[in-house]
């Protein structure tokens, strides 16, 4: 059953004007205010009327929910998304939540509740509860960096990457590969980056590939590069990330093997460092900056009550370096 206000006064033990009060940004105790923001929590409570408000009073703040800011992808994808709101006469509010999905649903409400224009929603997983949620506030959403049937949203060709890479170190003549990649629950790297991947390598009749999985993290990349060395070095390993790859080539540098004479590594993304560090890293590049000015644009239109279309896909660039030795 549905809590209604006075359920949420009686259970913070506080009176029913307190929680209006807080529910339209008016001042309330310290203490108060985590009684009703942990009890409007635990029940996702948002009420009909606060929703009608919200779309009756309407500002200039686009909100905007991150995994990470540690991230050479996030980053420029903000810088992009601020650009571009700047220009359009928007503000944007940024919330980190340091890749915990229930922080990811917290700050959906929490945005509702600064009374937001729209949210912008960089979510490595979309869940029922992320749909319930966007569902409740009754706000403009635009997902970007995955795909949801449900949700209008802007990703990146992962397969169309993976397949471009792929098809890429198998003209090198690599035909013992190992591939790192990450979690499924990421469906654009984990499960499209390495579907397009493999169907190259599935074009290639005496290719072996071996598949690992790690974490988005340099420092657990290099735990897992070592442990492949240790059982059989190919002669080429690709990375999901550019940043796995230079985990990869951290540890063969440990381990004195000679990139790319010794050992081919690619990666994905296009990160700025990858040109400067040598070996220069073979790479496919994901155009994040104006990923992040086409995400402000099209938030701003449904915001607008304007039409976009439900998927707008970006397209990638493979960049040959040094790294991918040609056998």
């Amino acid at each position: 059953m549905n809590k209604t206000i006075s359920d949420i006064a009686q259970m913070a033990g506080v009176a029913k004007s307190t929680v209006s009060r807080f529910l339209n940004g008016g001042s309330v105790s310290e203490d108060t205010r985590q009684k009703i923001e942990r009890i409007i929590k635990q029940y996702n409570y948002v009420p009909n009327t606060f929703a009608q408000s919200l779309k009756a009073k309407k500002t200039s703040i686009i909100g905007t929910v991150v995994p990470r800011l540690d991230s050479y992808a996030t980053s420029q994808t903000l810088i992009g998304i601020d650009e571009e709101l700047r220009g359009l006469q928007y503000q944007m509010l940024i919330a980190n939540t340091s890749q915990d999905m229930q922080r990811e649903i917290d700050a959906i409400y929490d945005f509702a509740r600064q009374k937001v224009s729209g949210i912008i929603l960089l979510a490595a997983e979309i869940t029922d509860a992320h749909l319930k949620a966007i569902e409740d506030i009754q706000l403009p959403v635009l997902l970007v960096g995955q795909q949801h049937e449900l949700l209008h949203s802007l990703i990146h060709n992962d397969e169309q990457a993976g397949y471009l890479m792929g098809k890429y170190v198998v003209e090198q003549g690599h035909r013992d590969i190992v591939y790192m990649g990450v979690s499924e629950k990421d469906q654009a790297v984990g499960i499209h980056r390495k579907q397009g991947f493999k169907r190259a390598i599935d074009e290639c009749s005496d290719c072996t590939v071996r598949y690992y999985e790690t974490s988005f993290k340099m420092s657990e990349a290099v735990l897992t590069a070592a442990e492949i060395l240790q059982e059989k070095r190919p002669s080429l390993i690709v990375a999901a990330t550019d940043n796995i790859a230079m985990g990869v080539m951290k540890t063969a540098s440990f381990q004195k093997v000679r990139i790319p004479q010794q050992m081919s590594v690619a990666g994905f993304g296009g990160y700025d460092i990858t040109e400067m560090i040598h070996p220069t890293l073979t790479t496919v590049k994901y155009h994040y900056l104006q990923a992040g000015k086409l995400a402000a644009s099209h938030i701003s239109k449904l915001v607008k009550g304007e039409s976009i279309s439900q998927h707008t896909v970006m397209d990638v660039e493979l960049i040959p370096r040094e790294s991918v030795d040609k056998i």
